[in-house]
């Protein structure tokens, strides 16, 4: 588990935005650790945070910073329930949560932006 910095990007939901929005970041030699994509948000944890941060700025993107957890989990079935009842019942509230899987391996890595990011960092660290 580790606290890191995701960029929270406002985005018109319309085809080639986020295209464009990652064409500019590999443009620029940024790689893109983790992304979740929502209605009109990208949320994303980029290899260069602050390289990120002023592209994005120079392009106008509308952004944010937020900490948040990446927790690394085994691949197996209720794996994720245990890690979410977890933090829900020490009154840790998930506002959101994404994950990308290795098929090549039996690891999930999962993207958590929680009510209390000190809290839930002492209650996984147990």
């Amino acid at each position: 588990m580790e606290r890191v910095t995701e960029i929270y990007v406002i985005l018109e939901n319309k085809p080639s935005v986020l295209g464009d929005l990652c064409s500019h970041l590999a443009e620029n030699g940024i790689n893109i650790d983790s992304i979740g994509v929502f209605h009109d948000t990208a949320k994303i944890v980029a290899s260069n945070l602050n390289k990120a941060l002023k592209l994005l700025g120079k392009l106008n993107y509308i952004t944010e910073q937020r900490d948040v957890l990446r927790v690394d989990l085994e691949n197996r079935p209720g794996a994720l329930a245990e890690l979410t009842t977890k933090l829900g019942d020490e009154g840790i509230n998930i506002e959101y949560c994404y994950g990308t899987l290795s098929r090549k391996g039996n690891a999930i890595s999962v993207i958590l932006d929680v009510s209390n990011i000190d809290r839930a960092v002492e209650v996984l660290s147990k």
